[in-house]
């Protein structure tokens, strides 16, 4: 049986040329980059220019860019670097009831040692308002961590208002980054960021490495400790193989951008014209407008979503849904919650499809065919 991955959004397989390039650096590259012999000079300059292909890649300096395992590390090292360093100019901290669980744990941690956290609701599409932002901000404000798009539903935020809006305020303004990078076109400038994370295994890269855009002179205290590496902002011998491989995926999803904007709007037409065709009932989570291109969530009214991920995966159609499955039990999406509110219909019945390398047009015609095959099969069995 073929079977159609469209699960990209939770990781994405690795490309071919990233394999290819990442291999070679394996047999060729084995120096510390922090030896002053050769071999550690080689792997120092092999590093340094998978470096500059990051920093060019969202239009930020070399020295701004700093290498983490990923992009839990990434949100992490943000929001505590920033907690850390700017904790006697205040103790308030603004984020929404969206954000990824990296960026949610790390504010209630923060809760903990006694920081103030405002947790800015959404509207029904996913989105905040930045009138919420400035309603919210605060003298003592330290830091406003906002997504730059949802990896649930898709919905972009209004990143760069809010940066304007944050422009001559002392609050430091971070983005997750994760979920958006190599499909968004991402310039920090014009966002007016100060703080950005990116993790390599949304974009066909290896897992186990990210970055941490940190803008020049921006207030940072340093989470890990040991050697001097970074720059002295994370210790730790640089994984030089992975950031080799980073890069040129970085690369392959800068030259391939566009185009896989217009494919994944294609998928997302034909995926719905099926259930159309089909004569499914269903509702499309998220914002029409302002949406990441390659995330379709969809309600389906009557369904139940552990059955239903059950009898996808069954059919070889390997989607996801916001819920976490333990212990038999079932934990709501806090993303629908935030968006419908506790106990709606939408957070027991809805999936989430996301789209990346290796999928044709036939791949999602397939695909959809055989969600709506057993969409009705179920809702059959349950009438």
């Amino acid at each position: 049986m073929q079977t159609f991955y469209l699960d990209h959004a939770a990781t994405s397989p690795v490309h071919p040329e990233v394999i290819e390039k990442m291999t070679e650096a394996m047999t060729n590259v084995y120096g510390n980059p922090s030896s002053i012999h050769a071999a550690g000079r080689y792997a120092r300059k092999v590093l340094d220019e998978a470096r500059s292909i990051l920093a060019r890649s969202i239009g930020a300096k070399d020295t701004e860019i700093i290498f983490t395992s990923g992009g839990t590390e990434g949100d992490n090292t943000a929001i505590f670097g920033v907690a850390q360093a700017l904790k006697s100019k205040g103790k308030h901290i603004i984020t929404t009831a969206v954000e990824h669980h990296a960026v949610l744990h790390s504010c209630e941690q923060l809760e903990k040692a006694g920081f103030e956290v405002t947790y800015l609701p959404v509207d029904e599409t996913g989105r905040i308002s930045v009138e919420s932002v400035k309603e919210a901000l605060r003298e003592d404000t330290i830091l406003v961590t906002i997504m730059f798009g949802n990896n649930e539903v898709g919905t972009i935020q209004p990143i760069k208002e809010i940066g304007e809006l944050l422009k001559n305020h002392q609050a430091v303004f971070h983005t997750d980054a994760v979920q958006a990078y190599g499909l968004e076109k991402i310039d920090v400038n014009e966002l007016h960021v100060d703080l950005l994370s990116v993790s390599s295994h949304k974009i066909n890269g290896p897992k186990g490495i990210g970055f941490l855009y940190q803008r020049e002179k921006t207030p940072f205290t340093a989470t890990f400790y040991g050697g001097s590496q970074e720059r002295k902002r994370r210790a730790g011998t640089e994984n030089v193989h992975a950031a080799v491989g980073f890069a040129k995926a970085v690369e392959i999803a800068q030259r391939e951008m566009e185009t896989k904007r217009q494919t994944y709007l294609q998928f997302r037409k034909i995926f719905l014209e099926v259930l159309e065709q089909e004569q499914i009932s269903y509702k499309v989570n998220g914002h029409e407008e302002y949406f990441l291109k390659h995330i379709l969530n969809i309600s389906f009214p009557g369904m139940d979503v552990e059955s239903f991920l059950v009898n996808l995966d069954m059919d070889g159609v390997y989607a996801s849904s916001g819920s976490a499955c333990t212990a038999g039990s079932i934990d709501p999406s806090h993303v629908l919650v935030a968006m419908y509110g506790k106990g709606a219909p939408e957070l027991r019945n809805s999936i989430r499809f996301s789209f990346g390398l290796g999928l044709t047009e036939a791949d999602i015609q397939q695909a959809a065919e055989r969600t709506a095959r057993i969409v009705k099969r179920m809702t059959n069995s349950l009438n």
